[in-house]
């Protein structure tokens, strides 16, 4: 192994040796993690609202701060723009947390129509350029293409659950991977 990647490894393991100790503190957020999620997948509707809603507020105060910023600058070329683009964000932000269950059933469409045209994309590249191990990407389109199909097929109605569903999967295994990471860094404590 060359001197290079050596020292990689050791200070990799150096790190991990230092994080041994509180492997409980990736352990408890894993299982917070797990928890939250598993609300989440149970209360899709609330939380698909809760992310809208918190998605305009983030865009209110992005405009805010764009508004304000273009103010500090200065007088500068582009500080017309800079001021519209804040408008915008802000405006958009308002109409979202306005109405967050219309907002949300057109983001739900957004996110059907990705998946869909993502799918397509996948598939179409896989089938094409046949590259080594194309088939996981055929799957991967596949699957993509008939998760669109299906938020589509069901929309409007998935338009109330989808996002919630999608944070809370996001959320567990998310939280899965916290856990493993905590339990290799505890088997470390006990063999390092």
């Amino acid at each position: 192994m060359p001197a290079d990647s050596m020292s990689q490894v050791r200070a990799s393991g150096h790190e991990l040796h230092s994080l041994r100790e509180q492997w409980w503190c990736f352990m408890a957020l894993g299982v917070a993690l797990v928890v939250l999620g598993t609300f989440a997948v149970g209360s899709a509707f609330i939380v698909t609202i809760g992310a809208v809603v918190l998605f305009g507020f983030l865009l209110l105060a992005g405009g805010a701060i764009q508004i304000v910023s273009s103010f500090w600058a200065g007088k500068w070329s582009g500080m017309l723009m800079h001021l519209l683009i804040g408008l915008l964000y802000g405006i958009v932000g308002f109409m979202i947390i306005d109405a967050p269950v219309a907002n949300a059933l057109l983001l739900t469409k957004l996110i059907a129509i990705f998946l869909i045209v993502s799918g397509i994309f996948r598939i179409t590249a896989a089938l094409v350029q046949r590259f080594p191990d194309w088939g996981w990407v055929l799957l991967n389109g596949g699957v993509t293409l008939l998760l669109g199909l299906m938020i589509n097929r069901q929309w409007p109605a998935s338009g109330t659950w989808v996002i919630g569903l999608f944070v809370g999967i996001e959320m567990i295994f998310n939280g899965w991977a916290w856990i493993m990471l905590s339990l290799g860094l505890r088997r470390i404590s006990k063999s390092g």
